[in-house]
């Protein structure tokens, strides 16, 4: 979350920042910073009422000592009155410094001074394309075609057991999924990255640590008998590993990468743009997260992005980034790159990974820090974090665009992975 001490040493730099994503904080911040006035006033003065307490403490006691018991006695009546303040004024403290905290927890990261304006996708940015060279066959068909075909995945048992959103992968389908996390964890590590298997489950603390609460709580499912929440990302509980710690400089930068299952409501989404595998309810990611100094966080996350890059070269699918708009940028995010793989028989882009730099803005949530070498004392880190990839789409396209009248052809690099070079 953003800190108080940018908000109120720079307020209107916070409100022209956060216009850049479509919205006017004002009232927000006006009545943020009212609230922080107040408990401030309170603070001052129940401090001073301590400090008039121990006053009368010291004097009470030196009273007591010197045989002046009556009037010690009323003294003792004046620092009862003055505890009863404080103790009043510790509820009112209490109850401002929550209503502050749940402002700040609504406010968004503010966007990187190379984030474009914008008001939705169609105003992102395309920095790079890259594509190899393939034809696509004649008739090609969608991937949900595909799969039933060759029997790769199976939708309307998944239907049936859990609900849409929720497939079967079989046989060579199982396989080509298992294969593409293999790969990927093993990019992952030989780049430098720590494997984790991180647990699928999460409290609300960490939820609102890394930004999903209370931004996305209707798009997260909640068991409520256990108070748990089953992950949208391996980001969530990867990143809270390091929640409340300070972490020595020279460990600088933290790289570490988790292969989870994902579980999104993804309400209110419908339509011909969320059939076979685009937009599922429960689907497999390997993602990368890493905690870095501020002076060197964007240069992370140059490497970040050329990472993932790579791992789509070497799956010889045509490519594009994107550098998000303020409008269609996420909650955390001060900057984020969006890769898209090209989906030759639906003829349209598809997203395969998002990288993004939340700069102090998850770390100030989680109190996660590093401690200097240079003054010794602890700092917020910056945080960053990307899909290295999300499954379901890189399926949809792998399918698509490798499909002709001899089956489907895996990519050179893949075949260690799944055993197989074609399915048929």
């Amino acid at each position: 979350m953003l800190t108080l001490s940018t908000i109120r040493t720079n307020p209107e730099g916070v409100i022209a920042a956060l216009a850049k994503r479509n919205l006017d904080v004002r009232p927000a911040m006006e009545l943020l910073l009212a609230l922080n006035e107040q408990r401030r006033r309170i603070q001052t003065e129940s401090e001073a009422l301590q400090a008039e307490a121990n006053r009368l403490a010291k004097e009470i006691g030196g009273l007591m000592r010197e045989g002046h018991k009556d009037q010690a006695e009323a003294m003792k009546s004046q620092t009862a009155e003055i505890k009863a303040k404080i103790q009043g004024f510790a509820g009112e403290l209490e109850s401002l410094e929550g209503q502050e905290r749940e402002q700040l927890l609504r406010l968004p990261n503010m966007p990187h001074e190379s984030v474009p304006r914008g008001k939705s996708a169609e105003d992102n940015e395309v920095v790079a394309e890259w594509s190899p060279d393939w034809t696509l066959a004649e008739n090609a068909v969608p991937h949900w075609d595909l799969a039933e075909r060759f029997k790769l995945i199976d939708f309307e048992r998944g239907v049936k057991v859990s609900g849409a959103g929720f497939p079967f992968y079989t046989g060579q389908g199982a396989r080509l999924q298992r294969g593409l996390i293999q790969f990927f964890l093993d990019r992952n590590t030989a780049a430098g990255y720590l494997e984790i298997q991180p647990p699928h489950l999460v409290n609300a603390a960490s939820g609102y640590g890394t930004g999903q609460l209370p931004d996305k709580d209707g798009q997260m499912y909640y068991m409520g008998e256990d108070q748990l929440y089953a992950i949208p990302t391996a980001e969530v509980p990867v990143t809270n590993m390091l929640r409340d710690e300070i972490l020595p400089e020279a460990d600088l930068p933290v790289r570490l990468t988790a292969y989870s299952p994902c579980f999104r409501r993804e309400a209110g989404s419908y339509g011909k743009d969320v059939r076979g595998l685009n937009r599922l309810h429960q689907f497999d990611k390997v993602e990368i997260v890493c905690v870095e100094r501020p002076d060197r966080s964007y240069e992370r996350l140059d490497e970040m992005v050329e990472h993932v890059a790579a791992l789509l070269r070497d799956l010889e699918l045509p490519y594009r980034v994107l550098r998000l708009c303020g409008g269609d940028m996420g909650f955390t995010a001060a900057l984020t790159y969006d890769f898209e793989v090209w989906s030759a028989a639906q003829e349209r882009w598809l997203e395969v990974s998002s990288v993004s730099n939340f700069e102090t803005f998850q770390c100030n949530r989680l109190m996660l820090r590093y401690r200097s070498e240079e003054d010794g004392k602890p700092h917020l880190a910056h945080s960053l974090n990307g899909s290295s990839l999300a499954l379901p789409r890189v399926v949809a396209a792998l399918l698509e665009n490798n499909q002709s009248h001899e089956g489907i052809r895996i990519p050179k690099a893949l075949v260690p992975y799944t055993g197989f070079e074609w399915i048929r």
